[in-house]
């Protein structure tokens, strides 16, 4: 998208006829990315993410709170929007720990496109840690009463599987070598609705953890989709259940 063609966007002189795709906001957004992370300073971060491609989602990205790149994945928090599809929702003022410790204040902001339909968001990550240590006149701003949620703010979508399946593990109360059949399908009832199987090489990669064949994941995914189990968005060149086989 050219620059002209941004500026006309920012200014509203583009004719009505023209659509504005999900690439024209996301290139009107890009400058807004640096301008908020620059203003909050060196304790923000502000990313924008593209969920057609949730692998490799980070289209811009200011500030090193979580030591992020461009190219880098969603967290499990993108996977759930991902997995509501249009009926995602904002996510504002909520708490997190990011893997170095630091706690961070985040907001979640759904993009929509002319359709309403979802297609990516705006994050911002604001490091409080520090603040957490002052006096009670911060309280509020640092979130003091909500325990952080663990998110895998990491580069490589496969650790972000990883750290779902760990929360899902977890939630079951039950080791891997304790579970049974049944277990294992709750598993993948969880996953899928959190949009793992939308992603590629989530499958063989959940079968890895779960200690089980490949083929025997492929026929629990289709034994818990034939009991009619819907997941939300997929993101596009995946197959009708949005798992890529192999």
């Amino acid at each position: 998208m050219d620059q002209n063609r941004v500026e006309r966007l920012v200014l509203g002189t583009l004719p009505a006829e023209h659509a504005l795709s999900a690439d024209d906001y996301l290139a009107v957004l890009r400058p807004i990315v640096r301008g908020i992370a620059e203003t909050f300073g060196r304790n923000c971060e502000v990313v924008l993410h593209d969920f057609r491609n949730p692998e490799h989602s980070i289209v811009a990205i200011d500030g090193n709170v979580t030591h992020r790149h461009v190219g880098g994945s969603v967290t499990q928090i993108g996977l759930d929007l991902i997995a509501q599809g249009d009926a995602a929702q904002d996510r504002l003022n909520y708490i997190t720990r990011a893997p170095s410790g630091r706690v961070l204040k985040s907001s979640t902001i759904v993009l929509r496109d002319l359709d309403s339909h979802v297609f990516g968001a705006l994050c911002i990550n604001f490091d409080v840690t520090d603040l957490r240590l002052l006096a009670s006149t911060v309280e509020e701003l640092a979130g003091l009463g909500a325990e952080p949620q663990s998110i895998a703010f990491v580069d490589d979508i496969d650790r972000v599987i990883q750290a779902v399946i760990d929360e899902e593990e977890v939630a079951l109360g039950r080791s891997i070598d304790r579970m049974t059949k049944q277990d294992r399908l709750a598993i993948f009832r969880a996953l899928d609705r959190r949009g793992i199987f939308s992603l590629q090489r989530s499958v063989p990669h959940v079968a890895e953890y779960l200690r089980i064949s490949r083929a025997t994941a492929y026929s629990y995914l289709e034994e818990m989709r034939s009991g009619g189990v819907a997941t939300g968005f997929r993101s596009s060149g995946h197959g009708p259940d949005g798992t890529a086989l192999k």
